[in-house]
């Protein structure tokens, strides 16, 4: 049984009947390789959610005239990432067997991988547009192949070559970058391509899945993660991205990897807000 979260997302209030897009958070870091604490931003995402407003004159739409349920955190086994996953992949398949379109928030990255399982059941030509300034294609990262570091190259495990489309990466050891030569479409620095490739794949109607590391954004603009790498994009143009997806058929999307307790100013904790309810708003049919 699906539950309303006692403090949802700001306007995210409707009933799971009624609503077309499920939140759900997976507050889990136990991979993390350099700073935690990405397992508090769902929660962090939600409190802070209503320093901003419903309201999106970027995009001249407002979360009250949708609905969107919020069915809080999962309560995830820290000591073992494969249980997690498979608490992720579960959630992620009842929401998508009730005919809904999930959106986790992480969490660090290794969490896509429990959503994309369920996702990738359901739509096998599915398409992974990922965001990140890290490239994630580690096979093992000290000795362990469920990391973080390591999420798109477990994703790449299930859908293979020519599917997975990388943007903004900008940090990955050499062999990362010579496997993504071969087996993903990337780009790195910014979002250069992505235009082209989203007409692409709306043409051809393939269904997508977006995930979205909050660390793509520079370090000026988000600071409050595990793993910030200078040289990122602006918060505009994560949002020009967004919307640029969101002709796609979307199928599920994630945002992850604030660590809001690294930022005591709580700014990056209000732009991941915004991106959310961006994300929401775009990807809403």
């Amino acid at each position: 049984m699906v539950n309303r979260n006692v403090e949802t997302f700001i306007g995210c209030d409707g009933s799971y009947e009624e609503s077309g897009i499920v939140l759900f958070g997976a507050p889990f870091d136990s991979t993390t390789s350099f700073r935690p604490g990405a397992r508090f931003g769902s929660a962090a995402i939600r409190h802070e959610s209503f320093g901003i407003e419903t309201y999106s004159p970027y995009q001249d739409k407002d979360l009250t005239d949708i609905k969107v349920f919020d069915c809080g955190d999962l309560e995830l086994c820290f000591g073992s990432p494969e249980a997690a996953l498979n608490d992720i992949e579960e959630q992620t398949r009842g929401i998508l067997n009730d005919g809904k379109l999930p959106i986790m928030l992480g969490g660090e990255h290794l969490v896509t991988l429990g959503a994309v399982r369920a996702v990738f059941e359901k739509y096998p030509k599915m398409h992974i547009i990922h965001f990140d300034a890290h490239a994630d294609l580690r096979d093992d990262y000290l000795g362990a192949n469920l990391s973080h570091a390591c999420v798109i190259r477990r994703c790449h495990d299930l859908v293979g070559d020519g599917k997975i489309h990388q943007f903004c990466i900008r940090s990955g050891d050499r062999e990362e970058f010579r496997f993504a030569d071969s087996h993903t479409d990337m780009h790195k620095f910014d979002f250069d391509g992505l235009k082209e490739l989203c007409e692409e794949l709306s043409s051809d109607k393939l269904p997508v899945y977006l995930t979205i590391d909050l660390d793509c954004l520079d370090p000026s603009v988000f600071c409050g993660t595990g793993t910030p790498e200078a040289g990122g994009v602006n918060f505009t143009e994560l949002l020009s991205a967004i919307i640029e997806v969101s002709r796609t058929e979307i199928v599920g999307a994630d945002v992850n990897e604030l660590a809001p307790m690294l930022d005591q100013s709580g700014a990056s904790t209000a732009v991941a807000c915004k991106v959310l309810r961006e994300l929401i708003l775009s990807i809403n049919k």
